[in-house]
């Protein structure tokens, strides 16, 4: 269990956030100078440099959204103009991709971001370039819509395996459609029918509620509350639920740790949006009061589950029913241990989990459950504190990693294995340093009293 230190405040990170961007930049550069494009996104490192390993292009928007957060956070201009340029030159494909379920993660974390800096008044103010960032999150939001599954009670945007699957991480690609919906987009099928982009949002954020995470309610004979599951299947063509399933996780009956962030994040995120939304435009999906109560109920769920099933120090192993976890004894009681020899941690997961964490616990705050909100706040800090000191913070000038001790696919054996060891470790991932990115700069706006970082800023 995560032994949270409830003293500490984010102003204590400032020396070490300085740090944290310092060395971000210089990785930015790295990259920059070292990395072939040609070769495809960058996904994971090997021996410290970045390869192109995995199955659709889902991390190229992390990799140029990494650098418009530097600029968000440092002010420095030449990464900006590289992300700018990137921006231009590389996205294009991704906002009209129909084959991936990754529109929030490219999309949003590029034309999203710039439009945001805009908004925010950290980019001087250009209507035509305004218009084009706000032309693809448009188009993104839709296409990205498109991707449906209807199911006997609902629909959900189904991955990239096929219709019968829902990915726990999309919940994160939400953000596209709210966005597309909050710019006034209209998504049209066929004989011009109006879909809803909103409606779509709502019902693939409750299927995920309902079906990827479990809540002690018995279900099934593994239903422990705030477990997730990867995959859920569907039969596509009676609409009915088949069965938990993973990809990247160890079964469909344990919970891959990352998942369980994205679900964290994603419910904590979507709860802050909610909160923007006029009741008038929620009455035809239940209202407000309906659609908070399932979506808190899935945050604090993931989030307790997240807090009581991590080492005490906020990093956890990559899957909590991992086999080798029941040879290392008491391991929720000390620290995570990334050199261990039975089984690999992730601190990609760490970094997802703590934005959750941290924005479920000024959410609560806010609506006055003061305890509650404290006891999560603290565990996100608790959390970003572990990360931002080494073993995790990758200080080597060679590597052009961030975020060390990530694990990308470990039953497909994708994550790179360092000569005499038995697990993969000391590696990076371009979701684990963006959303290390992301998290700091979170707690950057925190700090100095700027204005409070969400997705959604780009629309307000």
């Amino acid at each position: 269990m995560i032994l949270i230190n409830f003293e500490l405040k984010p102003a204590d990170l400032s020396e070490k956030l300085k740090k944290f961007w310092q060395l971000s930049g210089e990785k930015i550069h790295l990259i920059e100078k070292e990395y072939d494009e040609s070769k495809g996104s960058p996904v994971f490192t090997v021996n410290g440099s970045y390869s192109t390993r995995g199955w659709t292009e889902w991390t190229q928007g992390f990799q140029y959204g990494s650098a418009i957060l530097q600029y968000d956070a440092t002010g420095e201009k030449d990464v900006l103009d590289y992300a700018k340029k990137r921006t231009l030159e590389k996205m294009a494909p991704h906002v009209s991709h129909i084959g991936v379920h990754d529109h929030g993660f490219n999309n949003v974390s590029t034309y999203g971001n710039l439009l945001r800096l805009m908004k925010e008044e950290k980019l001087p103010y250009n209507e035509w370039e305004k218009n084009f960032y706000e032309l693809a999150l448009k188009i993104s939001g839709a296409v990205q819509a498109s991707r449906w599954t209807p199911i006997k009670n609902g629909g959900f945007i189904h991955s990239f395996n096929g219709a019968h699957s829902l990915f726990v991480d999309t919940i994160r690609s939400c953000r596209a459609l709210t966005i597309s919906h909050m710019l006034g987009h209209v998504f049209q099928g066929e004989g011009d029918a109006k879909i809803s982009l909103l409606e779509r949002a709502m019902l693939h954020m409750k299927a995920t509620a309902d079906y990827s995470v479990f809540y002690g309610e018995g279900r099934d004979s593994y239903d422990v509350r705030g477990r997730t599951a990867h995959e859920s299947i569907f039969n596509v063509k009676d609409g009915n639920f088949r069965c938990p399933g993973t990809q990247q996780g160890y079964s469909g009956f344990s919970t891959w740790t990352r998942g369980l962030a994205w679900a964290m994040c994603g419910f904590a995120e979507q709860l802050e949006w909610l909160e923007t939304i006029n009741e008038e435009e929620l009455a035809p999906f239940g209202g407000k009061k309906l659609l908070s109560g399932f979506m808190l109920k899935a945050a604090k769920a993931t989030c307790d589950f997240y807090i009581e099933n991590t080492p005490i120090d906020g990093v956890p192993y990559w899957d909590t029913g991992a086999p080798g976890l029941h040879s290392m004894g008491d391991y929720l009681n000390r620290p995570a241990d990334p050199f261990d020899a039975a089984e690999p941690v992730d601190s990609s997961a760490a970094a997802i989990a703590s934005q959750g964490l941290l924005r479920l616990g000024r959410y609560l705050g806010e609506k006055g459950e003061t305890e509650a909100g404290h006891r999560y706040w603290h565990a996100g800090l608790s959390v970003v504190n572990t990360l931002l000191h080494e073993p995790y913070l990758s200080t080597c000038q060679n590597h052009q990693g961030l975020l060390l001790h990530s694990i990308y696919h470990r039953p497909n054996g994708w994550d790179y294995i360092p000569e005499g060891s038995k697990i993969p470790f000391g590696e990076s991932s371009m979701w684990g340093d963006y959303h290390i990115r992301e998290v700091c700069l979170y707690l950057n706006r925190v700090i100095s009293n700027d204005k409070y970082y969400t997705y959604y800023n780009c629309v307000k």
